[in-house]
Order: structure tokens, then C-alpha cells, then sequence
């Protein structure tokens, strides 16, 4: 078994907590490798013993110690995350689309309808899952919902049916019994 990298941190125990403090959730596992190496200077400590105590791959503990030796603490503190990529839609795009899926009235009947209008309304090409997850995330849209009604429900029809439908004749006829009995 090979014995443990020795590794001498320049910062005080007390530097690297104040550090560790203000570091983002990407930064604070390096900081903390960094404190338990420090914690064992004189004797050294194995890049799994180092893993097991932070909670990470000995691989990262690794590649972090290497990080540190070559360039120190800014060079450990460096990551090359970018964020999040941007989204293919802009404000005007986006609200259209919400206006389009909020609207009774649209008769879209899927995503592939949508695909279909966006396409032809924004002259861009998307994927399918592109749209479908955007609208999931953004709106709450959901797949295959049924309608609450018919978007070319005639309301007087509505009104009228109800008055004639059978429940409500029942209903009629009992109220006027009710009547009658009083």
C-alpha cells in the first residue's frame, strides 16, 4: 500500500474556514479537502480517506490536491462552469406562445399543432422535445388534457339543453311537487 501524499497548505486552519464560509456549494467540497489535508500535514492523508471524510470521488480529491500543488488556492477556487445555456425564445416568442396556450379559443389539439404554428409563426425550426419540455417548464402545459368545453359551443344551446335535460326536468318536477304539498 503506498504511503499518503504529504501536501503543505499555505493558509491557517483559520483562513481556510472563513473561506470555506464564503464559498458557492461547487467551490466548499475543495475547501474542505483542502482542511482535512491540513488537518493531517505532518502525517499525510490517502486521497480516499480524503474522499470518504468529504463525500466525493477520490478521482476529484485527486485532481484537486494536483489543482492546488500547481496553481494554489485561486487556481482551486477557478471552475469552468458557464451556466445555463440561453433560452431559444425570446420575451416577445415566449409570450406569444403562453397567449396561444392560455386561449380557449386556439384549437391546438397537441404539441405537434403547436410545433406546427410556431414554426410557421417565429420561421424557426425546433425539436419536438425542445417545445414539449419549455412548455412544461414555462406553462404547465400538460399532454392530451381534454377541454372544459367544446370551443365552438353554441352557449345558447347550453342554457337550453339544460332546461330540458332530464335531471333537470326531475329536479323541476319534485320542486313542484314540494310546491304543492305546502
Amino acid at each position: 500500500m503506498a504511503t499518503p501524499k504529504i501536501i503543505k497548505i499555505k493558509e491557517t486552519l483559520i483562513e481556510l474556514k472563513l473561506l470555506l464560509k464564503k464559498s458557492s456549494p461547487l467551490i466548499a467540497p475543495r475547501i474542505r479537502m483542502l482542511i482535512e489535508v491540513k488537518k493531517n500535514e505532518d502525517t499525510g492523508i490517502s486521497k480516499r480517506d480524503t474522499a470518504k471524510i468529504i463525500g466525493v470521488n477520490p478521482n476529484s480529491v485527486q485532481k484537486w490536491r494536483t489543482l492546488y500543488i500547481s496553481g494554489g488556492i485561486e487556481l482551486l477556487k477557478k471552475h469552468n462552469k458557464k451556466g445555463f445555456k440561453p433560452s431559444i425564445y425570446k420575451k416577445e416568442e415566449h409570450k406569444k406562445i403562453e397567449e396561444k396556450l392560455k386561449d380557449p379559443g386556439n384549437g391546438l389539439r397537441g404539441y405537434i399543432e403547436l410545433l406546427d404554428w410556431v414554426e410557421t409563426e417565429f420561421k424557426k425550426q425546433i425539436k419536438y422535445n425542445t417545445l414539449l419540455k419549455y412548455s412544461i417548464k414555462h406553462f404547465g402545459s400538460k399532454i392530451k388534457t381534454a377541454r372544459k368545453s367544446h370551443i365552438k359551443k353554441n352557449k345558447e344551446a347550453v342554457v337550453a339543453f339544460k332546461k330540458t335535460s332530464v335531471k333537470s326536468v326531475k329536479k323541476r318536477q319534485r320542486q313542484n311537487e314540494k310546491n304543492l304539498k305546502k
